[in-house]
């Protein structure tokens, strides 16, 4: 009977040996949260990153645009660097490199040219500047090549002419027109506000810079026809040629910024959501300023094009009213007609309305042909386009020449332009994406950090630090590129469907789920245990008998 009792005691003892020794360190190891390191560190440094952009300038200098003392301190370099004042935590500064140097004879014979234009031929290289880059040509202070009045001229590329003077503060003077020109042509506190709008504070600055469309890797646009009267109107409309001719080359200009598709469609009996005003004056119809954003909402339903895209779409509708509602007007907010009969709504698209030559229903039988005018309805288009992707017109300095637009509707440092924003703007995006991150893992201990999710934040962070180093560098290509890959794998991290499985898992379901599977293997061990304490405690106590 002893011998067994020593068993049954050792087979306790055994039981909770292997059941504290080997169970528990196995189930902590097995039913832990998996979650790979992450450099918690370098995120938080990022929230005190600053952007230093760097626009490098070249400025070379004709005969007889300084004088001649400060000609032969030619060539060197001088740095003009400012704070750009927004009220974001990521400080911003722009660095305009300017690099002076005299012209080779090519150029001095191109500055001698009758006009700007033909100088701008001449000067053309075959190699194109870097982007970002631009080159400042100073001129005679009487040199016919600008009208006398003007001081300046921008070009369609990466080019300028400023008028040089003949001064001993000549550098310094001529030196703040170039910085005025290089402004206008790449950064200003307007262009970076508009692409800070949706990290800015709401207020005045920031409340009306929220019209152009957010940085993505795509776009799609969208022409859409609306015809809500077919009995009355057989609508026609070239809608591939116009996007061959006016679209297409605009879009392939602007490729660097983003992919772009384009289709099209007809919609009939496409109603406005609101009943136009009738003045009895013109025997016209008006729609009100007011009344402008409830005419998107019940169209919007019809147009089916952004519920399945994965990247912002942009619609472009052109309105032709029906007989009932013909002519038909779109009235500003002083109540006087829209020259172009359009609006356009910030992030989703624009409205023309295309009324019908009335001279058409009187000798026709219904439905009239209409053959819509595609040039202007596509200048109408364009012109919304260029504002709906921040493409605004620069605030040029005074007495400056802003030359047109090339053919393909985009000038070269247009685009170098919202390069800077878009890259700007991807590094603020990655950057509070990989803050929120990292907040939201360091809050909830439970949710599984995956190794591939580990990698895309380094991958983001790495990309952000690469992104300023170039941009501080002046290499605008490849600090938007890197400013891409920094925004597409931190919400690919912060967006990773692993992080969701163990997130609604608190610790009232795992004692639920725990303890009916323990307890009953727990208590006879427990009790064993107690049972052996007291019998070893009691032995010990127990008086030795003496004769």
């Amino acid at each position: 009977m002893p011998s067994e009792v020593v068993r049954g005691k050792r087979a306790a003892l055994f039981f909770a040996a292997v059941a504290i020794v080997l169970g528990l360190p196995l189930w902590w190891k097995t039913t832990e949260t998996y979650r790979a390191s992450l450099p918690y560190s370098q995120i938080s440094g990022l929230n005190a990153l600053q952007l230093r952009l760097m626009v490098p300038v070249t400025v070379v200098f004709a005969r007889e645009s300084v004088p001649l003392d400060d000609q032969e301190k030619l060539p060197f370099t001088v740095v003009h660097e400012r704070e750009i004042p927004l009220k974001y935590k990521m400080k911003i500064k722009c660095r305009f490199q300017k690099a002076y140097r005299r012209a080779l004879d090519h150029e001095e014979e191109a500055l001698s040219s009758g006009s700007v234009q033909e100088a701008e031929a001449m000067l053309d290289e075959p190699q194109e500047q870097a982007e970002g880059s631009l080159t400042v040509y100073v001129i005679s202070e009487h040199s016919s090549l600008l009208p006398q009045d003007m001081m300046s001229y921008i070009g369609p590329k990466r080019t300028a002419v400023v008028r040089g003077i003949m001064h001993r503060e000549a550098f310094n003077i001529i030196g703040r027109r170039i910085v005025q020109v290089a402004q206008a042509m790449s950064l200003t506190e307007d262009v970076l506000a508009a692409a800070l709008a949706d990290h800015l504070p709401e207020d005045k600055w920031s409340a009306e810079k929220r019209r152009p469309l957010k940085s993505s890797l795509g776009y799609e646009i969208t022409f859409s026809l609306l015809n809500p009267d077919p009995k009355s109107h057989d609508v026609h409309w070239d809608i591939e040629g116009a996007v061959r001719r006016y679209v297409q080359p605009f879009l392939n200009a602007l490729s660097a910024a983003g992919n772009f598709s384009v289709d099209s469609q007809i919609l009939y009996y496409a109603m406005l959501g609101v009943n136009p005003r009738f003045d009895s004056a013109s025997s016209s119809y008006y729609l009100d300023m007011h009344n402008l954003p409830h005419v998107i909402n019940p169209v919007e339903s019809r147009l089916g094009s952004s519920a399945a895209s994965l990247y912002p779409v942009l619609n472009f509708l052109l309105y032709v009213p029906e007989l009932a509602h013909s002519p038909l007007y779109i009235q500003d907010k002083d109540g006087a007609p829209v020259a172009t009969n359009a609006f356009h709504s910030p992030r989703w698209g624009g409205i023309m309305v295309y009324n019908v030559d009335s001279k058409t229903y009187n000798a026709s039988v219904l439905p009239v042909r209409v053959k819509v005018d595609m040039v202007r309805v596509m200048e109408v288009f364009l012109a919304q386009l260029r504002l709906l992707f921040g493409i605004a017109q620069p605030q040029v300095p005074p007495k400056c020449l802003l030359s047109g637009p090339k053919s393909e509707g985009l000038m070269t440092w247009e685009l170098d332009r919202l390069l800077w924003a878009r890259s700007v703007e991807n590094l603020a995006t990655a950057t509070t994406t990989l803050t929120s991150l990292a907040q939201l893992l360091g809050k909830i201990s439970n949710i599984v950090i995956k190794d591939d999710v580990a990698s895309e934040v380094y991958r983001a962070v790495a990309a952000v630090q690469k992104s300023a180093e170039e941009l501080a560098s002046g290499h605008l290509a490849s600090a938007f590129v890197a400013s891409q890959e920094a925004v597409t794998s931190s919400e690919r991290a912060f967006f990773d469907p692993s992080l969701l499985h163990l997130l609604y898992f608190p610790d009232d379901q795992k004692f639920a789920i725990y303890i009916p599977l323990f307890l009953p293997m727990a208590v006879p061990i427990l009790l064993s245990l107690v049972k052996i304490f007291l019998e070893t405690h009691k032995s010990w106590k127990k008086p030795e008998k003496t004769d």
